[in-house]
């Protein structure tokens, strides 16, 4: 139900306009994770390993790279002979040169980070470094707050990094697979040209996005999958280990129950192998019952805190950037209410649905949740009692204030089961609530009370 509640909203609020910030409640995880979950099937990943200190980023660096760390020995070595980073090798009368890379990434939820910034001033969330440079450079990224274009101007901590080899590409594709409506199915799409924004070459050249609708039934066929691997075009990779990958992919997407596998780039790499350079995967909340292992990936400190303690409390809450915090029952309702409440001029900072069936603690957990924002002015209450009883409404608000400050006015507008009862509770509580008699007078009234 959750689920689609979200897909409700997520309508909503794409129709609503650019000042509301968008946040699906569905689970995703790490690129270090993504790749670990990839490997599991047999999907060529990178060779790689998280580091969440500059103790685990030096013994990464020793361990799990043992080839990289015998060569920088060498290497530090001729740099007292001024050959920076570079190691002549004489084999069999020819002259070698090897460049010891790594590549470090900070690890955050949102895209972007390459040309992401640091607060303190370090520049970049994805580097290619040699490898006596890796510790220096993932200090400079653990623990400091990455600024990137989806992460909004608060940033994000970067907790971990991750460490991998740098691949030799010679070329960079894009793979995808997601849910499409039109088909009730997933459908794969494919591009023989990646590492970029996908939407720029839609834009630019759609005849390369190629799109293959599978059937859910029967599932991933080899004719299925020859179309996507003849879509990406590779050039030295082998065709049939493509198509296997592929097939994979799809084994995945299906069994972990994925909303969205993305991979961009997949690349081929000198060796001539198909291989997923990077990859995002967002799995459907409605089966964390049977998706546990995956779900215990989740990574609280890269979420709203608003809603790790909405979705603990068993409520449907999407933090927004509005200034108008909003407690309603029912979804429709709910966003019937953030519409009237543009419509007189305001921007509501939530959606919160309380749910037909909420407690008086899940009320005052609601409350708690609303007054934790900072930039919340107003607090608006629009109930309409069919299962949802006006009285506990009524009870949990008067509770709420006895045990959080409210520091901002609160309009209320109570209709429908035992309305007088909790009409007569808040009257008797001695709060300074500001009623009103419909929505249209509630969300007038809120707009009015965060202007003040």
């Amino acid at each position: 139900m959750r689920g689609f509640l979200n897909k409700l909203v997520s309508r909503s609020l794409s129709v609503a306009g650019k000042w509301q910030h968008q946040q699906l409640r569905r689970l995703n995880i790490h690129e270090y994770q993504g790749a670990q979950l990839m490997g599991k099937y047999g999907i060529n990943v990178p060779k790689g390993v998280a580091a969440a200190s500059l103790h685990h980023v030096k013994k990464a660096v020793q361990y799990v790279f043992p080839n990289e760390s015998e060569v920088l020995n060498d290497v530090l070595v001729v740099k007292r002979l001024a050959l920076l980073y570079l190691v002549g090798l004489i084999y069999q009368g020819r002259l070698t040169l090897i460049l010891v890379q790594l590549v470090v990434k900070s690890q955050v939820l949102a895209g972007g980070r390459g040309l992401g910034k640091f607060k303190n001033g370090f520049q970049g969330g994805v580097h290619i470094v040699m490898a006596d440079k890796v510790e220096e450079t993932a200090g400079k990224m653990l623990g400091q707050i990455l600024v990137t274009k989806q992460t909004g101007s608060q940033g994000k901590i970067v907790s971990k990094v991750y460490l991998c080899e740098k691949l030799s590409l010679v070329n960079e594709m894009y793979f995808a697979i997601m849910l499409d409506r039109t088909t009730a199915g997933p459908l794969i799409i494919a591009c023989k040209k990646g590492g970029t924004s996908i939407e720029d070459l839609a834009e630019k050249f759609p005849d390369l996005i190629i799109k293959v609708p599978i059937d859910v039934f029967k599932g991933i066929t080899d004719e299925d999958a020859v179309r996507v691997v003849d879509g990406l075009a590779p050039k030295v990779a082998d065709r049939n280990d493509s198509i296997e990958q592929v097939k994979k992919l799809y084994k995945l997407f299906c069994e972990s129950d994925c909303t969205m596998l993305e991979i961009n780039p997949i690349a081929e790499t000198t060796d001539k192998q198909l291989v997923a350079a990077d990859a995002k995967l967002n799995f459907d909340d409605n089966a964390a019952f049977r998706q546990k292992e995956i779900f215990a990936l989740r990574d609280p400190t890269q979420e709203d805190p608003r809603e790790v303690a909405a979705a603990k409390a068993d409520l449907n809450y999407i933090g927004l950037d509005g200034e108008i915090g909003c407690m309603v029952n029912g979804a429709g309702l709910a966003m019937a209410t953030m519409d009237i409440i543009k419509l007189h001029g305001g921007t509501p900072a939530n959606f919160l649905d309380v749910g037909g069936n909420a407690s008086e603690e899940q009320v005052v957990e609601a409350f708690k949740i609303l007054t934790s924002d900072e930039k919340v002015k107003a607090i608006l209450v629009n109930i309409f009692g069919g299962i949802m009883k006006c009285d506990v409404i009524a009870s949990g608000i008067v509770n709420a204030a006895k045990q959080v400050a409210l520091k901002v006015p609160v309009v209320v507008r109570l209709e429908g089961t035992n309305v007088d009862q909790g009409k007569r509770i808040l009257k008797e509580s001695g709060m300074a609530l500001i009623t009103a008699e419909d929505l249209d007078d509630a969300a007038e009234k809120a707009v009015k009370a965060s202007a003040s």
